[in-house]
């Protein structure tokens, strides 16, 4: 165990690891993020005399799962949503539908199969330094922008680090453009509709035919057949589809499926869930048979974008007819 307090003003980070070799490269990636890193921990030797360390950032590398840790893993987040801490946990694919589960409070950000420079710069996205103050403070189309422009440097950073076969999950892919947080043009203007101020808002039309929704989302991924899957991403367009397939089968979605059905490596799957669930677009529902297991799902706002933008397509398809 290592222990102490900060030194010349640093941020700082405790981290619980499964083994020593994970605490000591997650130490080297902290410090070289410049962090000083008061204090590390075993996990196995947290179940009997757990701790709650004062540090800015706490990382938890969850590399095994059982009871035991459920529950010791469960309590933290209870307690880390308490004190305001930033949570980092890093784990395995095969994990995170436990590890999305547990932690329900604290709004961890999740790692999974991570590689160092995502680590890098997940730590570097929570220091609290006046620049990232200001980027908090941004519009929301600014941060959505923001965020393309960093998973930008991801594949970058990816194909220099010779990984970049690791970039999905699968070989689905999606449509570049087909729904994009994109700020309007400075010389947009919307067009003033005198009667506007006196419409009554219009009934919502059903959800699209989910075979329908099943086959866009097939022929989205027939492209990457014939052209290089990264032309066309666009995981919060592809996530939409699949939740809104699922909305109108009356299927529930698990965390595990929406990170396949984004195209993108979970890690940057879960990145946009938890900025489409900032923006009012996705939500999380607790399984009322297990409290371990959450699913993800559209939001009302959401539901009725998705019918109203299908009843448009439809209506524009049927002037060709």
């Amino acid at each position: 165990m290592q222990q102490g307090k900060a030194q010349n003003g640093f941020a700082t980070v405790a981290i619980r690891a499964e083994d020593q070799n994970s605490i000591n490269q997650i130490s080297e990636d902290a410090k070289s993020a410049g962090y000083h890193v008061i204090s590390t921990e075993l996990i196995c030797e947290l179940f009997d005399n757990p701790d709650y360390p004062q540090a800015d950032i706490i990382i938890y590398n969850v590399d095994k799962w059982d009871d035991r840790r459920c529950e010791a893993l469960s309590n933290f987040d209870h307690d880390v949503k308490v004190t305001g801490q930033h949570l980092i946990i890093t784990s395995k694919l095969e994990f995170l539908e436990n590890i999305f589960g547990c932690f329900n409070r604290s709004n961890p950000k999740i790692l999974i199969a991570t590689h160092r420079f995502e680590m890098a710069l997940a730590l570097a996205r929570l220091r609290p330094a006046a620049d990232v103050a200001r980027v908090r403070n941004f519009a929301d189309d600014d941060r959505l922008m923001l965020l393309r422009l960093t998973e930008q440097i991801e594949n970058i950073a990816a194909r220099l680090d010779g990984n970049i076969g690791t970039r999905a999950l699968t070989d689905r892919t999606s449509e570049a453009s087909a729904f994009r947080f994109e700020s309007a043009s400075a010389e947009y203007t919307e067009p003033y509709d005198p009667g506007s101020e006196r419409l009554v808002r219009a009934t919502r039309p059903p959800l699209p035919d989910p075979r329908l929704v099943r086959q866009i989302i097939r022929q989205r991924q027939l492209r990457a057949r014939f052209f290089e899957g990264d032309l066309f991403a666009d995981p919060a367009w592809d996530m939409l589809l699949d939740l809104t397939a699922a909305r109108a089968e009356h299927t529930r979605v698990s965390v595990t499926s929406l990170c396949i059905a984004s195209g993108v490596p979970p890690t940057t799957a879960l990145r946009w869930i938890g900025q489409m669930t900032e923006a009012g677009l996705l939500e999380r529902v607790e399984d009322e048979t297990d409290r371990r297991r959450a699913f993800v799902t559209l939001t009302e706002k959401a539901s009725e974008a998705m019918a109203r933008y299908f009843a448009d397509l439809g209506r524009e398809a049927s002037r060709f007819v």
